[in-house]
């Protein structure tokens, strides 16, 4: 006959195993998800565009953000980490990134967003190069799932540019 342990140490992998299958088949069911997020920003204003005293460009913008990130979310899905950046192109770098915004969206009833807001995070480049620049304004995301593997995508806003003076 088996001993008490060794009946509890089979039921346990039995239903180790079981947790294991269930959370695989959860991650594999995402693959059949396919999200379709929509955004649109707009530059309200350019609050401040100025020269810093170390000579790095400084701007502050008003932006109206509107994004439907509800297809993003299924049953497996956490929250969603959601970030807006600005990017453009130096002579020095090819892709210039800085953070103006972000925000985690818990659920999908809080996944349609309107807000009007400056930007959360400094606009600055690390000298004189955005006089006239042109850049994009890139919505990205992270969906965190409850198991599995994060995703990660973007979605690219073009047609901003900056001032060619100071103010």
């Amino acid at each position: 006959m088996h001993s008490i342990g060794y009946r509890a140490n089979a039921l346990l992998a039995f239903a180790v195993t079981i947790l294991a299958l269930m959370c695989g088949i959860a991650s594999f069911s995402d693959n059949f998800n396919s999200p379709s997020p929509s955004a649109e920003v707009q530059v309200l204003n350019i609050n401040r565009f100025r020269k810093k005293i170390n000579g790095d460009d400084e701007v502050s913008l008003t932006l109206d953000i509107s994004a439907n990130l509800e297809t993003l979310f299924t049953w497996n899905t956490k929250q969603v980490f959601v970030f807006l950046a600005a990017e453009y192109e130096t002579p020095k770098n090819a892709l210039n990134q800085i953070s103006l915004w972000d925000s985690i969206i818990p659920s999908k009833e809080q996944a349609k967003l309107r807000i009007d807001t400056t930007n959360k995070y400094r606009f600055i480049d690390q000298g004189s190069n955005l006089r006239g620049k042109d850049f994009n304004l890139t919505l990205h995301w992270h969906v965190m799932p409850k198991t599995g593997k994060m995703l990660a995508d973007k979605l690219v806003l073009s047609g901003f540019r900056l001032p060619e003076a100071y103010r």
